[in-house]
C-alpha cells in the first residue's frame, strides 16, 4: 500500500508504521471491507461445474460433504474453496440443514445458489412401474434392476403386490418399496371384497384370497378390460357345475416354476402333465393366483356379466367370442383357425 508523502517533505510512513502509530483504526475497517468483498465475489461467482448433473450427497460432517462437492466438480478442488464453502455453510447455517439426497446441479452452480439446493431442493425422483399380469419372480426382477433402491428384494408371495408406478427416491430400500405395493394390494383387494356381488359369487367364491386367484386367472386370459367380466362368468359358471376350468395359463404357471411363460407354444402333452396348478386335471381353482391381478380385473371377479357362457376362445383379432355350449364353441374355435391360416 502506498501512502502520498506529506507537504512538509518528509518520508512518507510505511503501513507498518502506520500501523503503530494508531492508523489502523482507519485501515483495518477498509482491509476488512476489501476482504469481505473479495468473499461475497468467491460466494456468488460461477462455479467449476461444466454441464448441469446428478450426484448423490452423502450423510456425514461438513467435511465429507465439501470433500464430495471438490470431488465431483462441483465446488473448485482448491484448499481456499473448502475452507469457505464450510465457512459460507456455517455462517448461513440459520437458513437450514444442509441434507443427505441425490440432486440436480445446474452447470456453474455458484455456492450460494449450492447451498440453497442442499438445503431446499426436491431430491431427485425416480418411477418404477409393475405392470398387470407379472408373476412374483418377474416383479422381484423389476425390483432388484431398478437404481439407486438399497437392500434385496424380499421375498414375494404370488398376488401380493399391486400392479401400477410408484416413485421414489435415493436410498430407499427395496423393502419399504415392495411394502408400499403390498399394502396397496391388501387396501384394493379388501375394498373390491366389501363391494363384491354377494348373491353372483355366493358358495363359489368364500374369501378375498379366492377372489385374488379367481382375479389373476382373469388377468391372464385377457388384456381386454370390457370382456373381463365375461371371462368371471365363464369360471364362475364352471365352478356352479363342477366343471375343471381348463384355463392355459395356469398349466403354464405350473409349468414355468412361477415365471409365467414357456419358451414354446403349450402342447396337448403338457395338458397331462399332473401339478396341482393343472386345471385341465384338477377341479376348482388352482391352490393360488398365478399373478398379480390390477384393479380391473379384481373388479370383474366381483361383478361378473350375467349369462351362461361355459366357453371363450380368441377371435384372432383380440378380444374372444363366448359361447354357452360346446357346438357353438367349436364352432368358434373353427373360426379361429381360419383367421389364423389366412395369409396375411
Amino acid at each position: 500500500m502506498v501512502v502520498a508523502p506529506p507537504e512538509d517533505g518528509r518520508k512518507p510512513l510505511s503501513f507498518l508504521a502506520l500501523l503503530k502509530g494508531g492508523r489502523a483504526f482507519f485501515l483495518l475497517p477498509l482491509i476488512a471491507l476489501a476482504g469481505v468483498a473479495a468473499g461475497y465475489g468467491h460466494y456468488t461467482d460461477p462455479g467449476p461445474l461444466p454441464k448441469s448433473e446428478i450426484f448423490v450427497i452423502p450423510h456425514g460432517n461438513a467435511a465429507r460433504v465439501t470433500n464430495a462437492l471438490q470431488e465431483d466438480g462441483i465446488l473448485s478442488q482448491t484448499w481456499s474453496s473448502g475452507v469457505f464453502f464450510r465457512m459460507a455453510a456455517y455462517l448461513t447455517h440459520r437458513q437450514g440443514q444442509i441434507h443427505a439426497a441425490e440432486l440436480a446441479f445446474p452447470a456453474h452452480v455458484s455456492m450460494a445458489h449450492l447451498l440453497d439446493i442442499l438445503r431446499h431442493a426436491q431430491p431427485v425422483s425416480h418411477s418404477l412401474t409393475v405392470p398387470e399380469g407379472l408373476t412374483a419372480k418377474r416383479i422381484a426382477v423389476i425390483f432388484q434392476k431398478a437404481p439407486v433402491l438399497h437392500g434385496d428384494t424380499p421375498d414375494l408371495p404370488e398376488g401380493s403386490v399391486f400392479p401400477q408406478t410408484i416413485s421414489y427416491v435415493w436410498g430407499t430400500t427395496r423393502a419399504s418399496l415392495v411394502g408400499r405395493l403390498q399394502d396397496l394390494m391388501k387396501s384394493h383387494l379388501q375394498a373390491v371384497w366389501d363391494g363384491r356381488d354377494q348373491e353372483a359369487l355366493d358358495g363359489l367364491i368364500n374369501s378375498p384370497e379366492e377372489l385374488l386367484t379367481l382375479a389373476s386367472l382373469i388377468e391372464r386370459e385377457t388384456s381386454v378390460a370390457s370382456e373381463r367380466p365375461q371371462v368371471a362368468r365363464v369360471f364362475l359358471n364352471r365352478l356352479g357345475l363342477g366343471m375343471r376350468l381348463q384355463t392355459d395359463p395356469s398349466v403354464i404357471y405350473g409349468l414355468s416354476n412361477g415365471l409365467g411363460t414357456l419358451d414354446q407354444l403349450l402342447t396337448h402333452d403338457d395338458l397331462l402333465v399332473a401339478g396341482p396348478y393343472n386345471t385341465y386335471l384338477q377341479s376348482g381353482l388352482p391352490p393360488g393366483p398365478i399373478c398379480s391381478p390390477g384393479l380391473s380385473s379384481l373388479e370383474a371377479a366381483a361383478h361378473p356379466a350375467a349369462g351362461k357362457m361355459l366357453y371363450f376362445v380368441a377371435t384372432g383379432h383380440g378380444g374372444h367370442n363366448f359361447a354357452e355350449t360346446l357346438g357353438e364353441q367349436n364352432q368358434n374355435v373353427r373360426s379361429y383357425r381360419e383367421v389364423r391360416s389366412a395369409p396375411h
